[in-house]
């Protein structure tokens, strides 16, 4: 019986492993590619190791890419800072007022979720250009933002619902208004959730492709995911670069991942206690 479970063991472990080398080969592949020559990927065999490699196509990328990825970064800053700015109050609004049509908001804040992102962006261009706010970060964050906040208040709603109504209501004993309790009691309690809307938004801002590119007229403010779609364009036989700018544009949102991942566990987790 001891022999059959370690083979069994054995075995889901193989298969894990290789189950999980299928899904990141594409991950190696694109480090590897990076430090090959510009034509090291058309040689037969293929190089499957970067012996002998450059960093010619990380210079390259830095040169061509170094504003998209700050404005990028803006962008997805300044998404984040909204993001929380609007579904914090909401979440704490939702969480513990009896809000007359509240199942009907959180209904369509679902809704939300599930319309194409091209009827949005069109809809978006019409409003942006109306208002001036064309090739603009202001139109890059208040696009992506439709599609963070109304996530993020889900996320924070089902955190602070599971907060005991106690605390808040023994702060306003104590003289504290709701503006109070939201800021000194609910918030430091709602940290893994709020990281996890945060780092949600962050991650939806900074792989944006289509708000990008339809809201940008003028490439003025150009974000990196567009800045790779322009850069493979113009360099289709130097894929050394083009990889090293993904390379270059997927180190933040992993470095994210790494830090914030068992705050994200907690967060998603933690509202699955109560509703």
């Amino acid at each position: 019986m001891a022999v059959h479970r370690r083979v069994r063991t054995a075995f889901t472990t193989v298969a894990a492993l290789v189950i999980v080398g299928g899904l990141l080969f594409p991950l190696y592949w694109m480090v590897n590619a990076s430090f090959q020559p510009a034509t090291g990927l058309l040689e037969t065999p293929p190089r499957w190791f970067p012996v002998g490699g450059t960093l010619d196509g990380y210079r390259q990328a830095v040169e061509s890419q170094g504003r998209p990825l700050l404005n990028s970064m803006i962008v997805a800053a300044g998404t984040v800072a909204l993001t929380l700015a609007l579904s914090v109050p909401a979440a704490y609004a939702l969480s513990r007022f009896r809000v007359r049509g509240a199942g009907v908001l959180l209904f369509a804040l679902l809704l939300v979720q599930m319309v194409p992102g091209i009827v949005m962006a069109n809809s978006l261009y019409a409003v942006m250009n109306q208002t001036g706010l064309l090739s603009t970060y202001a139109a890059l964050i208040l696009a992506d933002s439709t599609v963070a906040v109304p996530f993020a208040v889900l996320i924070l709603r089902a955190f602070m619902a599971t907060i005991p109504a106690e605390l808040g209501e023994a702060a306003m004993v104590d003289g504290a208004g709701h503006g109070r309790v939201l800021w000194s009691v609910v918030l430091p309690v709602s940290r893994n959730a709020m990281i996890t809307a945060a780092l949600f938004a962050f991650l939806f801002a900074w792989a944006d492709f289509l708000f990008a590119v339809t809201l940008n007229a003028d490439d003025s403010v150009m974000p990196v995911t567009v800045g790779i779609y322009r850069f493979i364009g113009a360099h289709t036989a130097d894929w050394n670069g083009v990889m090293a700018t993904g390379v270059i544009a997927s180190v933040p949102a992993a470095v994210l991942l790494v830090v914030a991942q068992r705050y994200v566990a907690a967060g998603v987790t933690g509202g699955a206690l109560k509703d």
